[in-house]
């Protein structure tokens, strides 16, 4: 039987390829909504299916200082809370008043379904602030 080896120079060919993808694949800093923020009646549903696709280790950040009424930002446990607006089960991230300056930095560091909503009034059922985040391993 034959032995299936590389050479040197195919090894070294293998190490400079695999080095650029690491580098072209950096984590990336999206602010949620873009120039809109996190704000009352803005569709962040669509944002985000128009804004995918989001990678592991991408940062979210929430950005919605001196906002009235006021917002937070909830992590919600599955898509029946998602749907319902049903915060029982959810996680607080970012409450009114723990935003300021350069905003509340949430970073995607695990392949699953993040479900994200704000808590406040009637934020999350008429505002359409909530949003559907899956991110996907950098190739």
């Amino acid at each position: 039987m034959a032995s299936i080896g590389f050479n040197a120079q195919q090894i070294i060919l293998l190490v400079a390829l695999g080095a650029s993808l690491l580098t072209v694949t950096r984590a990336a800093t999206v602010i949620v909504g873009g120039s809109e923020n996190w704000r009352y009646g803005y569709n962040y549903t669509e944002w985000a299916a128009n804004t995918a696709p989001f990678y592991f280790h991408d940062t979210l950040v929430f950005k919605y200082e001196n906002s009235t009424p006021p917002h937070s930002v909830y992590l919600l446990p599955n898509l029946w809370s998602y749907s319902t607006c049903d915060f029982s089960k959810a996680k607080l991230l970012a409450n009114p008043t723990q935003v300021k300056g350069d905003g509340f930095k949430f970073v995607l560091n695990q392949w699953r379904v993040f479900y994200f909503a704000s808590g406040e009034a009637n934020d999350c059922k008429e505002g359409l602030m909530k949003m559907v985040i899956v991110p996907w391993p950098r190739f």
